[in-house]
């Protein structure tokens, strides 16, 4: 990879940390980004780091076997990332988020944890699918690396019980966008909740999704 490219991963990077930070889809040092290169390696949010004030040179860098190689010591929920990489060879870029409204939702008793959020819009069709719950693990349990490896391969997204939602997409742009996207519709689901909503049919989903594959 070029100086170039690198640099320029280390700002979208940087520019999508802010702007989710700004938003508050994420608050204080939680949340991270990793992107993959084309050596097989990643780049990552560090350790500790506000994703609203990220320095573009303080970002970790790895290896293929995910090694440092410069940069801050990196997120430590890199094997969370590690899982969805290993498992979605297409996937380019993860976003990992403890965003209220979708952390909200991944508390609640009575959802189906097949499927957490019903079809409820086009768009949260086309940009996330069917979302999983990966049952409660204490935060840094690599036990839940392999919990979120046996979904990735199936599913783009999943939500981690209590805990957040963890979004791989095709480019950073796609994985940022389907991470709103979530964020918007668990809002949505938490306004509807008791009111019966009209959903997408069957029928319109396998329309949606054979029409605009995620990746």
């Amino acid at each position: 990879m070029s100086r170039h490219d690198d640099n320029r991963l280390r700002e979208q990077i940087v520019t999508y940390g802010q702007s989710l930070f700004d938003r508050g889809l994420t608050m204080g040092s939680s949340g991270n980004i990793s992107v993959r290169l084309d050596d097989g390696g990643w780049l990552m949010t560090p350790t500790n780091a506000c994703l609203g004030r990220l320095d573009p040179a303080r970002i970790s860098r790895l290896d293929r076997d995910g090694g440092l190689i410069d940069g801050d010591k990196p997120t430590k929920e890199s094997f969370l990332h590690m899982a969805m990489y290993a498992e979605r060879p297409q996937s380019q870029a993860i976003v990992h988020l403890h965003s209220t409204h979708s952390v909200a939702v991944s508390c609640l008793p009575d959802i189906d944890t097949h499927d957490c959020i019903p079809p409820l819009t086009a768009y949260y069709v086309m940009r996330v699918g069917r979302l999983p719950l990966v049952p409660y693990h204490v935060p840094g349990d690599t036990a839940l690396g392999d919990a979120v490896k046996g979904l990735a391969g199936r599913h783009s997204t999943v939500l981690l019980a209590n805990h957040g939602p963890v979004v791989a997409g095709k480019s950073l742009e796609a994985a940022v966008y389907a991470t709103e996207e979530l964020e918007e519709t668990a809002k949505l689901f938490l306004l509807l909740r008791g009111q019966n909503p009209r959903c997408l049919t069957p029928e319109q989903v396998a329309e949606l999704e054979a029409k605009f594959p995620r990746d």
